[in-house]
């Protein structure tokens, strides 16, 4: 049976996708969401495996012959917004939507697992789902690694919705692909006056201001042209009365990288600008890193295999632009090789909007591809554990990191 060979089950992604927008769950809520994924794999005669997880699930295939194992993740949370988009399905929850299109991975990868199920006795090997939570608070990949699910996996697989991809479109890149994404708290601290006598204090709030104007100079004058960062100070909380001048000021905001270098180096340039545009105003500063999930960086050999996979199931594959959002399937890759893409979803709004959504039809192209791409994993896994055996080998492994 060809791996294209989806109905009637393209139409129950859809059912599937639409019960999970409609009953959204914010991370480490997720619940009623396992419990669903559960159902799901079970009538589909799935392997559960136990693994010490409050929310999220994991299952298997395969295993029936002695070979590698590789791994492919969905996340399953929602976000704290209220959605706008007038769907019959649209989120009961209120305050909570699948804005990212959680729910659109999810379907799919259930897919790929039911494809995958079918056929069961050609997998040379297991391929384990991992349906995670909390993604969106950058914790559920290290939940999931701590849980020992990852123990054994050869290569990761994963995936992200792309609304401004068509359908039928997939973006396979080699290296960076999402950036690493940091956060950072800034308390800067004066003394406090009479608005009208402002020699005798000192204004956090001015003080405040010229650091994030300076904080530009960054990206401007410390990352070089062909180089990517962004510095973004996106919230500042200060004062008590319209008369008083402010003895302390609080900055909060993001810093996203592709490089480890670039990463410490604009680090290192934030601290000592706000330390000296401080001092220059008589304040004092302090810097709190909230340290997010570092760059994803793409295996270039499972690249190329993929790409291959990809055109097996009739998928137009280009070469996307990283994005600068962040994601923490970064973790996995500190732990194994992997490969994340970016499916074309055709959607009428960007990630995190209140009127986002996903062109339904990429269901079964994600299904497809993880399902070629994982019978193809597994295939020249084994083909390069039979080449050592024999003690040689005739091609460059995969997994073999950059």
């Amino acid at each position: 049976m060809s791996i294209l060979k989806l109905e009637p089950l393209g139409e129950r992604l859809i059912a599937m996708r639409r019960h999970l927008h409609a009953n959204p769950e914010l991370s480490h809520e997720e619940y009623e969401t396992t419990a669903t994924i559960l159902r799901w794999l079970s009538e589909a005669n799935i392997r559960i495996a136990n693994y010490p997880l409050q929310t999220g699930a994991v299952a298997e295939v395969g295993g029936m012959r002695e070979g590698p194992v590789i791994a492919i993740r969905a996340d399953i949370d929602a976000l704290p917004i209220q959605e706008a988009t007038g769907l019959p399905y649209a989120s009961r929850n209120k305050g909570k939507m699948h804005a990212c299109g959680h729910d659109f991975h999810t379907a799919a990868v259930v897919g790929a697992a039911m494809l995958l199920k079918m056929r069961e006795s050609e997998l040379q090997g297991t391929v384990r789902f991992l349906f995670q939570p909390a993604e969106e608070k950058a914790k559920g990949a290290q939940q999931v690694i701590a849980s020992g699910a990852l123990q054994d996996v050869r290569a990761i697989f994963g995936l992200h919705n792309k609304p401004d991809l068509t359908v039928g479109t997939i973006g396979i890149k080699a290296g960076p692909i999402m950036a690493a994404a940091d956060g950072f708290i800034i308390e800067v601290l004066g003394r406090g006056s009479h608005a009208a006598i402002p020699e005798a204090g000192v204004d956090s709030i001015v003080a405040s201001a010229h650091i994030v104007t300076a904080l530009q100079s960054i990206v401007s004058r410390n990352v070089g042209a062909l180089e990517s960062a962004v510095v973004s100070v996106t919230r500042i909380q200060s004062g008590t009365a319209w008369n008083v001048i402010s003895d302390k000021s609080i900055l909060e905001g993001t810093v996203r990288t592709f490089e480890p270098r670039i990463r410490e180096n604009v680090r290192e340039r934030f601290e000592h600008i706000v330390a000296g545009v401080a001092n220059a105003f008589d304040a004092s500063a302090k810097v709190t890193w909230l340290d997010g999930p570092p760059a994803v960086s793409n295996d270039t050999n499972l690249a190329d295999l993929a790409v291959r996979s990809a055109e097996k199931t009739s998928l137009r594959v280009i070469v996307p632009a990283p994005s600068p959002a962040g994601e923490d399937f970064a973790y996995y890759l500190q732990e194994t090789p992997g490969l994340f893409v970016f499916l074309g979803t055709e959607g009428p709004q960007e990630w995190h909007h209140p009127a986002f959504d996903v062109d339904e039809r990429a269901l079964e192209h994600g299904a497809a591809f993880f399902a070629a791409l994982a019978l193809d994993a597994l295939e020249q896994f084994q083909q390069e554990t039979n080449t050592e055996g024999r003690g040689g080998r005739d091609h460059e492994p995969i997994g073999d990191r950059y």
